[in-house]
């Protein structure tokens, strides 16, 4: 069956060599200046004329050069839902608010979803919700319902973002592929101990945090709330009983700390994907890696931008794919 995949393969062993490698992104970090990086990246290939010296732009361009490639190789989109649908459950989260607020024009929607953001703030205005796919359906709903009776955005929020989640997972327990559910398992665990951490420093309610979460493999969400309300610690000690044990650390220096070792972990967990040569792995491997390499040279500008350390700045910085 993974033989239908030999010519994209075959491509993504090209496309992996234009990748940033740990040793790029060392010279990209050696750079004295936000414009510096910006000329390196040039170099390397990255933006175009039209988008100039505007970090943004190059980077949208580099995302949507990223989905294109995929577009080319015919490979079936659903293969990638567990990557897109965040984007797709933020343009409602997005499309909601501005139905809500009745400020039009002001909403940055990401694009290349379907539909776009522009075309659900339509299919809301009008309560015509069918027109949603169906995991949008009933969210979309409930949370304009939220926001018109209560007006707590906050609510309506995490009605969304829980939905997401649930997406993730379900996604990732009905896949053929291993790399789609290790992607979606570990999303969505990670997701819950975020909600966690956030939600212990903000002295949440066990039953916000209940809310918020989904269930997942391997974090028990039950046991993950307990910890939380009795503080910061409690919640280390029950990780290292999880596969996240190697985080426990640095959630203990800091959640940027953490995020960092959860994507250093999926790059890892990816990396066996360079050496097989059939199957749709290797192009998921290739689509996480640019998401992951894209995002690492965004903080790298956002710190160089901002004049941050650099010892800041490398504490955020994420493992290459090469």
């Amino acid at each position: 069956m993974g033989e239908k995949y030999i010519y994209a393969v075959a491509r993504i062993r090209v496309l992996e060599g234009s990748l940033l490698s740990n040793a790029l992104i060392r010279q990209l970090m050696a750079c004295q200046t936000y414009d510096q990086c910006l000329s390196f990246l040039k170099e390397k290939g990255w933006g175009d004329d039209e988008t100039g010296n505007d970090a943004e732009a190059m980077l949208s361009k580099e995302e949507a050069r990223t989905w294109q490639v995929v577009k080319e190789l015919a490979v079936p989109p659903e293969k990638f839902e567990v990557i897109r649908c965040p984007k797709r459950f933020h343009n409602l989260k997005a499309a909601v608010r501005e139905v809500y607020t009745e400020e039009t024009g002001r909403t940055i929607f990401y694009e290349e979803t379907d539909p776009s953001g522009e075309e659900m703030v339509r299919i809301i205005k009008e309560r015509d919700y069918d027109r949603l796919p169906k995991d949008m359906r009933d969210v979309a709903r409930d949370a304009l319902q939220t926001l018109l009776h209560t007006g707590d955005a906050q609510s309506a929020d995490l009605l969304i973002d829980r939905a997401v989640l649930k997406r993730i997972r379900d996604v990732g327990e009905t896949a053929d592929e291993e790399i789609i559910r290790v992607y979606a398992e570990t999303a969505v665990a990670v997701s819950d101990i975020r909600i966690a951490v956030r939600a212990q420093r903000m002295k949440k309610t066990s039953e916000f945090m209940e809310r918020a979460m989904v269930e997942c493999r391997s974090v028990q969400i039950k046991r993950l709330v307990r910890a939380a309300a009795k503080g910061a610690e409690e919640i280390v000690n029950y990780l290292r009983e999880t596969p996240y044990a190697g985080g426990a650390e640095a959630l203990g220096q800091s959640m940027s700390a953490f995020e960092r070792w959860c994507d250093n972990r999926m790059i890892r967990m990816i990396s066996p994907q360079k050496y097989e040569p059939f199957g749709i792995g290797p192009v998921v491997a290739y689509v996480i890696a640019r998401q992951n390499e894209i995002r690492t040279v965004r903080i790298i500008l956002t710190g160089k931008y901002n004049h941050l350390p650099e010892e800041r700045i490398w504490e955020r910085v994420r493992e290459m794919y090469v």
